[in-house]
């Protein structure tokens, strides 16, 4: 390339740079420009001798250069303007990484694909260098992602806060079969994003100083101490880079770090042992809370973010010149679950002890400005905390609880007087040997609004769930679907398709999802049907040479790739997927003239560490995969795999090439699922329960375009008395088939006797979530989906109405209905 032309190439970036106010610098192409001073000042090394991972910190930054002045001006715009604000409090915020997605938002992809010729860098390389933030571990995690991402695109003026987590929950190995814990030290390299604000630092008392002896933590009760929390920010760029706002993620941290007394006298340890415990509260995302020191763990982690977030909310509040009555008028507070429900006695410390406001007044301004995000009917989620941590470390917060209870109380007695077995449903505090605060029940006492994240989960938490507190609360109770970024999900993660996309509806679909229905028509269009299968083919080549590249696993794209990616937990049913594997296993053993289309079947998630039946079903489905992969009776026919740490990003190159999309949870116990609407939007087609967020799909592509079965939520719930699941292995002949040559070892031959604890769940203790009872079902829908596949022409049809039905499910919609009902809130353009 000739130096004219280079130029001319680099040239094309002044448009970017003029937009994000960066005048006359250059992004790159001489020795004062963004990408080279970054490589030449952060790192002390030559541009032509950087190695991938400096190129990309290097890169980062300087997209980072770019943005900061929009950045600071979205800051800057809220302050002057004074609007209402919207603080969304998250233990997580699966992230996924950064570069590409900020690239994107930016719209500063055609100058990157420029400054990548001139180069002669790859982008993707250096996109792989990136870590997956660890951050957030799930659904919850990756909704609040999807939610800050629509807030910016929407100038929607708002922060998020979370923790700033050292490891995250932990990076996943399959070690023989078994899934083994690693930390996944995601932070061991610099992370190009945060900007640290030691400034703002915010104080955390405890009730309680910590002292280590004989590497033994001693609690010492009634003698106060306090912590630290350091703000660490980071951008997160609306779609099209208008709106910069902030993710403010908090570091724990203490006054003192080094005691030079016991360093002295030989206590090595004990000179920093200050510092250490202070670390251990961010050190990982959710800790183990099966023993009481986890808990105990678990348990400040909530606090310490609610501590430090409001305390910041408050500080801001206060800045732009606003009285204590204005609160709800111009702070909006979400409280994404009962993580941060102690968001509800800190607001009310705050008014009381530093406001000087009286109870009436301050219960008054805490409810209208703090709202509720509820995501699990399930008993154990719904966190119940120790009377006796809340004394020995929150004694104040306790004072508070136990007077909004007094109160509470008293109005549900006058209500109902004598109905004691309603007090006792209603009370935020559990009675008992040990007795617990009720965090859901304080969550809905204390907030303006309580709200589900699908119908069906909406209608089951107010009549099954807390019906008490619907009754005597109608009006705070809502329904908010889930939705997630079509930004993330279709435009990066699926180019082939996004092309084809916007070559027929035209570029604004990424911010209008609505649009995609212009395609309705272009179903019964053969050429467009076969345009649609080749992006498909494609995405599934993507992420073929992806995972080859990642993890060594061969897969073959011209298969029906049949995915189930989600936490891996008994409700969520891996274990009837694996059943109904060996099912089809033993039929085509037993008929190797069957006809089907080629299946891969791919499983992925993590099980929590103490959740040792869910390790049980990972080790089950990984040695199923190992037989039936090795067997040649069914080479070509079948193959499974469970693919290692699940992650935002491996979900953005696995559900573009995903055909079926598997969404079996039993009826009644997933609250909404947002894998579900990654999938349709990318023309999988879903092979669900009527369940959670399907109930929804389904209505908006047509039952006909989706494959349902099983069990309504309705007869899970009436056949709880007599179910037996024994008639189940009695009567039906391929269950007993699967089961029996489950439990023979045949899966097991090296470790006989492994799955026991599965025979007893299904078959001894009652089958709780009754995947016995749907496995027929479930079978005979996974032969229509054979039957289906096999006529590609049908199959594209329904995929592509999958994607033109699926704009219900943008992120942007849920947060414009949460702006309107919940916040009260509008967007502030930045200028």
């Amino acid at each position: 390339m000739t130096s004219d032309k280079r130029t001319m190439k680099l040239d094309d970036l002044k448009e970017e740079l003029i937009r994000y106010g960066c005048g006359l610098v250059k992004f790159t192409g001489t020795d004062d420009a963004l990408f080279e001073r970054r490589l030449i000042f952060d790192h002390v090394v030559d541009p032509k001798d950087a190695g991938p991972r400096e190129q990309f910190e290097a890169l980062a930054g300087a997209i980072r250069d770019v943005l900061a002045q929009r950045w600071l001006k979205t800051t800057q715009s809220y302050d002057k303007a004074n609007p209402k604000q919207v603080y969304y409090l998250s233990m997580e915020f699966l992230i996924g990484r950064s570069l590409a997605n900020n690239v994107m938002n930016m719209l500063f992809a055609p100058a990157t694909e420029s400054w990548e010729k001139v180069k002669g860098v790859k982008i993707a390389t250096l996109f792989e260098q990136e870590p997956d933030a660890g951050l957030g571990n799930g659904g919850l995690g990756r909704l609040a992602a999807c939610f800050i991402e629509s807030l910016a695109t929407l100038e929607i003026p708002a922060i998020g806060y979370g923790l700033r987590y050292d490891y995250g929950i932990f990076r996943q190995e399959i070690v023989n079969g078994y899934q083994s814990e690693q930390p996944d030290p995601w932070l061991d390299r610099p992370d190009p994003w945060e900007v640290v604000r030691p400034n703002e630092t915010v104080s955390v008392p405890l009730g309680s100083s910590f002292q280590v002896q004989g590497g033994q933590i001693i609690v010492h009760r009634g003698q106060p101490t306090h912590l630290l929390g350091v703000p660490y920010d980071r951008p997160v760029v609306g779609y099209g880079g208008k709106t910069v706002n902030t993710l403010r993620l908090w570091k724990a941290a203490t006054p003192s770090t080094f005691d030079f007394g016991e360093f002295s006298s030989g206590d090595f340890f004990g000179a920093v042992s200050d510092k250490t415990l202070a670390e251990s509260l961010t050190r990982v995302l959710y800790p183990d809370d099966s023993t009481p020191r986890g808990r105990s763990l678990r348990f400040l982690q909530e606090y310490f973010l609610v501590r430090c977030s409001l305390a910041d909310i408050v500080a801001r509040f206060r800045r732009r010149g606003n009285a204590w009555s204005e609160l709800p008028d111009k702070v909006a507070i979400q409280l994404n679950d009962t993580h941060p429900a102690m968001a509800v006695p800190e607001l009310m410390r705050i008014l009381l002890d530093e406001a000087n406001l009286g109870w009436d007044e301050a219960w008054d301004l805490t409810v209208r400005t703090l709202a509720y995000t509820n995501h699990t009917l399930l008993p154990e989620a719904l966190e119940k905390w120790p009377v006796f941590l809340f004394e020995a470390l929150l004694p104040r917060h306790l004072e508070i609880v136990y007077e909004i209870n007094r109160r509470f109380l008293g109005d549900v007695q006058s209500k109902y007087p004598g109905d004691d077995a309603r007090i006792a449903r209603v009370n935020l505090i559990e009675e008992g040997s040990d007795r617990k605060v009720r965090m859901a029940n304080l969550a809905i006492v204390g907030t303006h609004s309580t709200n589900g994240v699908a119908a069906i989960h909406s209608e089951l938490l107010r009549t099954k769930t807390v019906p008490d507190f619907a009754e005597l609360f109608p009006e705070r109770f809502t329904n908010k679907t889930n939705g997630v970024t079509p930004r993330r999900w279709l435009l990066l993660a699926n180019p082939s398709l996004a092309k084809l996309l916007t070559d027929v509806v035209g570029k604004t679909w990424e911010t209008d999802a609505s649009l995609l229905r212009k395609i309705i028509p272009l179903a019964q269009d053969a050429q467009f049907r076969m345009k649609f299968l080749a992006a498909k083919r494609e995405a599934k080549v993507r992420f073929v040479d992806w995972i080859r590249t990642t993890t060594g696993v061969s897969l073959d794209p011209d298969t029906l790739f049949d995915v189930q990616i989600k936490r891996i937990h008994e409700y969520k049913r891996q274990l009837l997927n694996a059943i109904q594997v060996v099912v089809w296993y033993n039929r085509l053993l037993a008929n190797p003239s069957l006809e089907v289309p080629p299946r891969t079947v791919l499983f992925a998630g993590k099980a929590a560490p103490a959740y040792q039946l869910a390790k049980v079903i990972i080790k089950l489905i990984t040695s199923i995969g190992r037989v039936v992969n090795t067997d040649p009776a069914v080479r070509g026919k079948l193959r499974v795999e469970f693919l290692p740490n699940y992650s935002c990003t491996l979900a953005e190159y696995l559900v573009p090439a995903a055909d079926v999309s598997e969404q079996i949870s039993t009826a009644g116990y997933e609250a909404s699922g947002t894998s579900n609407m990654k999938f349709m939007m990318n023309g999988a087609l879903t092979l669900g329960t009527r369940d959670g967020a399907n109930i929804e799909i389904a209505e908006e592509a047509g039952e006909d375009n989706a494959f349902m079965f099983g069990l309504t939520t309705e007869q899970v719930l009436n056949s709880r008395g007599w179910y037996n699941p024994q008639w189940h292995y009695e009567n039906e002949v391929e269950t007993r088939q699967a089961l029996d040559l489950i439990f023979a070892d045949h899966f097991s031959r090296d470790e006989p006797g492994i799955f026991a604890r599965i025979r007893e769940m299904l078959l001894q203790h009652g089958d709780y979530y009754m995947h016995l009872a749907d496995l027929g079902s479930y079978t005979d829908a996974q032969q229509r989906v054979g039957e289906l596949y096999s006529n590609p022409d049908a199959w594209a049809l329904k995929a592509i109405m999958n994607v033109a039905c699926s704009g219900k499910f943008s992120s942007d919609r849920t947060i414009l209905e949460y702006a309107s009902e919940i916040w009260q809130v509008t967007p502030c353009p930045v200028v």
